[in-house]
């Protein structure tokens, strides 16, 4: 299809998907969740793609929901809005693929990544920051709960207390905190950023892709599994990953002293 409200391009095994409303600092849209979704599933299927790296046009990464788009369901004192319904069929399916896709991702915050659009970079791997970038569960401003996978994978980023803070205050954590706290392993200049993200992402995308999988698999199932059935489910996804062509070249790699050509496989 072809998409309006977010740009991609696939270059050496990365597919860059540029959230693409930047008049309205990237708000979730209709529009932009359908086409988001279909470049995702697209991604995940390409073997030709290794690496996905998201990140928004102009100002914002992604400033949150479209309020403007369901404005028509507040009338009076009623919401007529179904919320759940909402969340199922739009955003949900998204952080599901981001954080279940046996590939990597990486969100280039390039400034306000506010409510769902936090939670969307959250639902990445990786982030990388600019300087003038920041997060904020805005959430609590408009008397709403964080979604899109948020109260999961922000609690995993930064443990329960900040998790709290940043959720019940609603207030803006800049790149220098966001880095001090674990919410992205990187700051650079705004200038720099690109670059900084491509470099990341093409590195990734010439790693052993079905091992990279597999260990997003088995870090995911670590968060709810006890020790004893992380060290089997941990057996599991090795033996898968030892029958890999790309863990075959990197053993002939290491013993003919030479770098591995990875193939995706």
């Amino acid at each position: 299809m072809a998409f309006q409200a977010i740009q991609t391009a696939n270059e050496n095994g990365v597919l860059t998907i540029t959230l693409n409303r930047p008049d309205a600092m990237n708000a979730l849209n209709g529009q932009m969740c359908e086409e988001l979704a279909v470049a995702l599933k697209t991604a995940e299927r390409e073997a030709d793609v290794r690496c996905v790296l998201m990140t928004g046009a102009g100002r914002a990464f992604c400033s949150g929901q479209d309020l403007a788009e369901i404005r028509e369901h507040y009338t009076g004192d009623r919401v007529t809005l179904d919320f759940g319904a909402h969340l199922r069929k739009r955003l949900n399916p998204i952080a599901s693929r981001l954080r279940a896709m046996e590939k990597p991702i990486v969100a280039a915050v390039n400034g306000a990544a506010a409510g769902a659009g936090a939670s969307l970079a959250l639902a990445a791997d990786m982030r990388i920051c600019a300087e003038n970038a920041y997060f904020m569960m805005a959430f609590i401003h408009v008397g709403l709960v964080p979604d899109t996978g948020a109260t999961h994978t922000l609690v995993q980023a930064v443990g329960y207390g900040r998790a709290a803070q940043m959720c019940m205050l609603g207030e803006r954590i800049g790149a220098a905190d966001a880095l001090a706290w674990g919410l992205c392993h990187r700051v650079v200049s705004g200038d720099e950023l690109m670059n900084a993200a491509n470099e990341l992402a093409q590195r990734l995308a010439h790693m052993p892709t079905r091992a990279l999988g597999l260990t997003k698999r088995a870090l995911r199932n670590a968060w709810a599994a006890n020790l004893d059935d992380q060290l089997e489910y941990e057996a599991f996804v090795q033996q898968t990953a030892g029958a890999t062509a790309d863990h075959r070249e990197g053993v002939t790699a290491f013993l003919e002293k030479r770098k591995p050509a990875f193939v995706g496989r």
